[in-house]
């Protein structure tokens, strides 16, 4: 993104994440009266504000087009589709704090399984509202204020979600999908059962069998009955259980080897795919 600003100071650090399909930009920033900026994008981004004290700010789409009417909101947001420029004005002092969300749209259009509307994609729409977008903007920039506080695939979610609710993407056309091939199948649980115990992004698994994440994921579960995550828990899980009978590790030790957050972690997922805890398990199993 390029910028040309006047009149506007920046108040603290740029707090950003970074996510498949979308980067996400805090910030916070003092404006002076008259103060102005042009901004482009080579991506199309949606600017929400989250906090704003003082003056409003006049938006415009190109240096001799008529304002913007302002909304007499708190918190306006603006699309605006990749490549065209965008003018501010600020009449009054101001203090702002907003949230940009610069999205790649053929990193999500994968993930989905079909591509976004064009004309929505094109079409610009300046200082409106929207409850559902704003709730899940303001989730998004809690996500760079506290980063590494909860896991990728959280702030993932969030940013498909706002981006399918912002572009009204739809379900796709249902179509019948066909399952892995044989010789697919075996390279992708052969894979799983040799990596269960770390994380397995599902991309991997899609560039060993040259599929799409989102057609992978249908025909796995065309071949095996269960989606990729469930079948590499079940894989993880009995490694586990080898632990628990061949060994007299604590659970403390099996958990953090088999790459969960701790012994309670272990145990809820173990007794949701065994039915029982993996204590009770492993005196069963002696016996």
């Amino acid at each position: 993104m390029t910028s040309r600003i006047d009149g506007i100071a920046v108040l603290e650090d740029l707090r950003y994440r970074r996510w498949p399909g979308a980067i996400a930009d805090v910030w916070h920033a003092a404006c002076a009266a008259g103060a102005r900026g042009e901004y482009v994008s080579e991506s199309p981004r949606l600017f929400v504000v989250l906090d704003r004290e003082g003056g409003d700010t006049a938006l415009r789409l190109g240096p001799g087009a008529a304002d913007m009417p302002t909304p007499r909101v708190t918190n306006p947001m603006s699309y605006i589709p990749a490549g065209m420029p965008i003018w501010s004005r600020v009449d009054a002092p101001m203090r702002i704090r907003h949230l940009d969300i610069h999205f790649d749209v053929a990193t999500i259009a994968e993930r989905l399984g079909e591509e976004p509307d064009r004309v929505a994609l094109a079409t610009p729409r300046l200082q409106f509202t929207d409850p559902r977008l704003l709730g899940l903007a303001r989730l998004i920039a809690e996500e760079c204020s506290t980063q590494g506080v909860r896991h990728d695939l959280y702030g993932d979610s969030l940013v498909t979600a706002l981006f399918i609710d912002l572009m009204r993407v739809g379900p796709p056309a249902a179509r019948r999908r066909s399952a892995l091939s044989p010789r697919q199948l075996d390279r992708a649980t052969a894979y799983i059962e040799e990596n269960c115990l770390r994380g397995i992004r599902l991309q991997d698994l899609a560039a060993l069998t040259g599929l799409s994440q989102s057609y992978f994921s249908h025909a796995f579960k065309a071949a095996t009955g269960v989606p990729p995550y469930q079948w590499h828990m079940q894989a993880r899980i009995r490694k586990v259980q080898d632990m628990l009978a061949r060994s007299g590790l604590p659970l403390t030790e099996i958990a953090a080897t088999a790459g969960f957050a701790d012994q309670a972690h272990l145990t809820r997922v173990f007794r949701r795919i065994v039915g029982t805890t993996p204590a009770a398990w492993r005196r069963d199993a002696r016996m």
